[in-house]
């Protein structure tokens, strides 16, 4: 080779001394690179999988624990919620009766009159007038419970059955949405027993063969 050769023609004459600085390569060292770059991604692809499945496996353990604690206590909580709702709705109890009778003994219907005036913002207590906001209270005493024609009651209401006597009334009156749970009665309730007896006393007179009260 003679010393006077150009560089130019060195370079042109051994392409592969400067892999890539001229944009040219042996086919052995792209072979490398190529098998280089797809490890990578293949590694990053792995990684990625690799924690998204440790996140299903770890979501899918906590939902297994989660149920093993709260399974148990759905049937606990329906029962508790079935009991209270039958205690709520419970007939009188023989004590209830007996001490409301002695009350209705020594009642006043016309004091009960005077506390009826505010039902009669809702109720009719006339024969014949028809529901208001609330049903009609004409010959209630002694009726079925949600029978009066005309008026929409509500489900639970309906559900209880039953006559309106005097002790039933009376549970009712002190509370209503209590003794109905889901009732839309919105009467907050009478807590005195006697006053309790007195309006009793007086629907016992809305009717054209009124029940005797206890003596």
């Amino acid at each position: 080779m003679s010393r006077g050769l150009p560089l130019l023609s060195i370079l042109s004459v051994r392409p592969g001394v400067f892999p890539g600085f001229f944009g040219s390569s042996t086919a052995g060292s792209t072979t490398v690179m190529s098998s280089g770059s797809d490890t990578v991604h293949s590694n990053r692809t792995n990684a990625i999988l690799g924690a998204l499945l440790g996140t299903l496996l770890f979501v899918q353990t906590v939902r297994i624990i989660d149920e093993s604690f709260s399974a148990p206590e759905k049937p606990h909580a329906e029962a508790a919620h079935k009991t209270a709702t039958t205690a709520a709705a419970a007939a009188p109890t023989a004590a209830e009766t007996a001490s409301f009778d002695k009350a209705l003994a020594s009642a006043s219907a016309e004091r009960g009159a005077g506390l009826v005036k505010q039902c009669q913002i809702c109720h009719n207590t006339e024969e014949g007038k028809g529901p208001k906001i609330g049903p009609d209270l004409y010959g209630v005493v002694g009726r079925p419970v949600a029978s009066q024609p005309g008026f929409k009651y509500s489900a639970a209401l309906k559900a209880k059955g039953g006559k309106w006597t005097f002790a039933e009334l009376n549970k009712w009156i002190e509370d209503p949405r209590a003794y109905v749970k889901g009732t839309s009665m919105s009467f907050a309730g009478l807590k005195s027993e006697n006053k309790r007896a007195d309006v009793v006393a007086y629907l016992a007179t809305l009717s054209k063969n009124p029940v005797p009260l206890p003596k």
